[in-house]
């Protein structure tokens, strides 16, 4: 209409160039990685299949392409969950945050040399250490270039560790939840899976790590590679155990890593990690304001988009601080008053200012879980009420509850009355018990599967939503979603004690103990090592105890184990098996070859696909 004042445009939309079409990539062997394409859906309104805050949310980090940040630095954002930053040098580029997977990095730097140039890649910068900030570097370097000393890789003291060690004691687990957070087995549409709050979801290419060749110790620590001069601010202990924020002065230009983002973040993320500590995280944002708040006129972060103007890129860093610390300490406030986590979640609220700030909104960790995590982090899972101090498992109290409530389908009936009322949540609870005492009750599967679907068509919160749309389909269907791809590169940055830590998680405690007292030697050689790396291991009442070097007092093993590394790394990377590698010679055993096979028949191998809305 004549007079209407066009809408203002959103900083999604800022600085776009060009976008890759068709927004679809696809591995060596033709199998999709990513499709950007398949969220065409989203630029129509919002149906009744979603809530209106996580279709926004998803519109926005839909959103796929080349953006300028500033002249000289441009993301490629949309092509996974993350983004993609290339900063001009004075010879080429340096690479920041290279995606999770090398077909999707590898479209990103092709699309940025489209249109800014064929520039070499002469750095590449590790944020943190989560793998969707390091894996698909091999896309855009080689390894052997960054052995050889031609190409620095930077990235935050202890990045290697956490990164290759992050998911190694409970991998399997989290792996099989991060099916229901992010909704990979969802299929794609109004219905289904729109996205996640951080970004849409996860890509599915070829997965690698080169390992860095220069650690950011200290903050104030300055490194300058092609020309670009950098000033680093560590983070430790906030989104992830190893992070860093980094300031560009020439540019003034901050890069928060994920410290900052268009939503509130987790405290504890729903696929299952250690608690994080939201008070480090509020001190560490506090002092990087004060580090870089004079010197910055544009901040940008390896999800979402930036924000430009000095005045809102500080209004929105001590937005992100205050969201993260009145978290924190009413979290505490109501702990310390008697309350529970479930109390604490349902009581919380952030203040008008924070709650009606965009980038605070719940798409992807929510105020209610994440104040549940707080409780756990302080308190743990016991409440204080003795009422829960020894309670049955989940099947045993569900076939006393239901018994104690009439029989299944008493209860079924009575769950439907509440779903009809709308009181979705005392549904799924009720429904919950039927299912766990009756796994075959086919209506009481049913109205759980509807009931969950209601409840994840109006959450807000990304994962909620796919939690609750997986649920679903696996009470109608069964188990959805597979195991991920190995990952070499990830197994050979484990240390061996790592490794070794990871069988001990896999033995059977109860058949170990039985099978009395042992020790294994492991000589490991790596070329270029004058002595072999030596541990021991020994079991012993059902617990295995790594130990670097020889066992204590002397001992002598019951058998010695003598391979090279890169032998290890195929075993555990399940690209070879220890008695094909022994048959093959490339594993030399001395002594007793009972010891070897006993040990290796105590170990484990985890289920990948558990089931979790059923027994």
């Amino acid at each position: 209409m004549p007079g209407t004042t066009p809408p203002t445009p959103h900083d999604a939309d800022r600085g776009f160039i060009a976008k890759l079409t068709p927004g679809v990539v696809r591995d060596a062997e033709g199998r999709t990685v990513w499709d950007a394409d398949a969220y065409a859906f989203l630029d129509a309104d919002c149906p009744p299949t979603a809530h209106p805050g996580l279709w926004r949310q998803s519109r926005l980090t839909a959103k796929q392409g080349l953006y300028e940040v500033v002249p000289g630095v441009y993301q490629v954002r949309g092509l996974d969950l993350s983004n993609i930053t290339f900063v001009e040098g004075d010879r080429g580029v340096l690479v920041i945050d290279p995606l999770i997977s090398a077909e999707v990095a590898a479209a990103a730097l092709a699309l940025y040399r489209e249109h800014r140039g064929d520039r070499p890649v002469t750095g590449v910068l590790y944020t943190h250490s989560h793998i969707d900030h390091f894996g698909g570097v091999r896309g855009v370097a080689d390894p052997a270039d960054a052995a050889a000393g031609r190409l620095p890789v930077l990235a935050p003291a202890g990045f290697l560790e956490h990164a290759a060690g992050e998911n190694v004691i409970t991998g399997p687990a989290m792996s099989r939840r991060s099916v229901y957070m992010y909704g990979t087995a969802l299929p794609t549409g109004p219905d289904g899976q729109i996205g996640c709050g951080l970004g849409q979801t996860t890509s599915r290419g070829s997965v690698g790590l080169i390992a860095p060749t220069v650690d950011v110790r200290a903050t104030g620590q300055t490194e300058t590679v092609d020309g670009i001069r950098m000033v680093f601010q560590l983070t430790p202990g906030t989104e992830a155990p190893a992070e860093m924020n980094i300031h560009f002065p020439a540019l003034r230009l901050l890069c928060v890593a994920e410290n900052a983002c268009h939503t509130l973040h987790n405290v504890l993320t729903l696929r299952g990690a250690l608690v994080r500590d939201p008070s480090a995280w509020a001190r560490y944002l506090t002092e990087t304001v004060r580090l870089f708040a004079d010197d910055t006129d544009t901040v940008f972060a390896s999800h979402h988009w930036p924000t430009w103007g000095q005045d809102r890129a500080v209004r929105f860093l001590e937005e992100q601080r205050d969201a993260y610390a009145y978290l924190h300490d009413q979290c505490v406030r109501l702990i310390n008053t008697g309350h529970t986590g479930a109390e604490i979640a349902e009581e919380l609220r952030f203040p008008p200012a924070l709650e009606n700030a965009a980038h605070i909104g719940g798409y992807y960790g929510s105020l209610s879980h994440n104040a549940k995590a707080v409780y756990q982090r302080y308190m743990g899972w016991f409440d204080g009420n003795p009422a829960h101090l020894w309670q049955h498992p989940p099947r045993e109290a569900a076939l006393r509850y239901v018994e104690f409530m009439g029989g299944a389908d008493a209860v079924v009936a009575k769950a439907r009355t509440s779903y009809d009322r709308g009181d979705l949540r005392w549904a799924a609870e009720v429904l919950n018990h039927v299912v766990f005492a009756d796994p075959e009750h086919a209506e009481a599967r049913a109205l759980q599967a509807a009931t969950f679907e209601r409840l994840g068509r109006g959450a807000e919160c990304g994962p909620w939503r796919n939690f609750y749309l997986t649920g679903a389909a696996e009470l109608r269907d069964g188990v959805r979603g597979a195991a991920g791809r190995g990952a070499p590169d990830i197994v050979a940055a484990l240390t061996a004690e790592q490794i070794f830590r990871s069988m001990a998680v896999r033995i059977d405690g109860p058949r170990a103990a039985e099978a009395g007292r042992s020790l294994l030697r492991w000589e490991i050689t790596r070329s270029g090592q004058r002595a072999p790396e030596t541990w021991t291991l020994l079991l012993s009442n059902g617990a295995l105890t790594p130990m670097p070097g020889d066992a204590p007092r002397g001992e002598a093993p019951h058998v010695t184990l003598r391979l090279d590394r890169s032998v290890l790394d195929e075993v555990v990377g399940r690209r070879t098996t220890f008695a094909d590698a022994i048959g093959a010679g490339r594993i030399t055993v001395t002594g007793d070859m009972g010891t070897l096979a006993a040990f290796g028949a105590l170990l484990g191998r985890p289920d990948p696909g558990f089931a979790v809305v059923t027994p």
